[in-house]
């Protein structure tokens, strides 16, 4: 048989292809979160939307932190996921560089938002734990340790299966 009469082999150039890909975007996904903290996770203080005094503690149940910001656009197409998780998850987001509190609150509520939002408005808080791009959100077990860093979109599924791995 001639090697023109052979039939071409097109899943091995898929699957190199694939491979290739993948490499790419874990790499990529590696890069992103080659400096964020691990371990116990960075201090937690502020002041909420309503102006309680919040402080993060570790409650024995995991917990979701998402740093966001109203001009995100990304951060906006996740708002429905974080709505979702914080029904029957603990999740505490942190407004970064949003405008001051009256901004942020006409913000949510316009938008039909209810989770629990922590004031940022300088971008330390963002600083203190490494955030560099938004959405970025953090899992943490009940002990208060980093078990997940995600930076970008993430769905609904994604951010449940990642608390309900730190809960392990």
């Amino acid at each position: 048989m001639s090697e023109d009469a052979r039939p071409k082999r097109p899943w091995k150039r898929w699957a190199l292809e694939i491979g290739v890909v993948l490499a790419i975007f874990f790499a990529f996904r590696a890069w992103q979160t080659w400096d964020a903290p691990s371990g116990p996770a960075p201090a937690l203080r502020g002041h909420l939307l309503d102006g309680a005094p919040y402080a993060l503690a570790a409650e024995g149940a995991p917990v979701l932190v998402h740093f966001w910001a109203t001009w995100c656009g990304v951060c906006q197409a996740e708002e429905d996921n974080i709505v979702a998780v914080a029904r029957d998850h603990r999740v505490i987001t942190v407004a970064t560089r949003s405008g001051q509190t009256a901004q942020v609150a006409g913000y949510m509520r316009e938008r039909g938002l209810d989770f629990s939002v922590l004031e940022d408005p300088t971008g330390a808080i963002a600083r203190g734990w490494g955030v560099r791009a938004f959405p970025t959100s953090f899992v943490l077990d009940g002990e208060g340790n980093i078990r997940h860093v995600e930076v970008g979109y993430t769905s609904t599924l994604g951010l449940r299966a990642r608390l309900w791995l730190a809960g392990f």
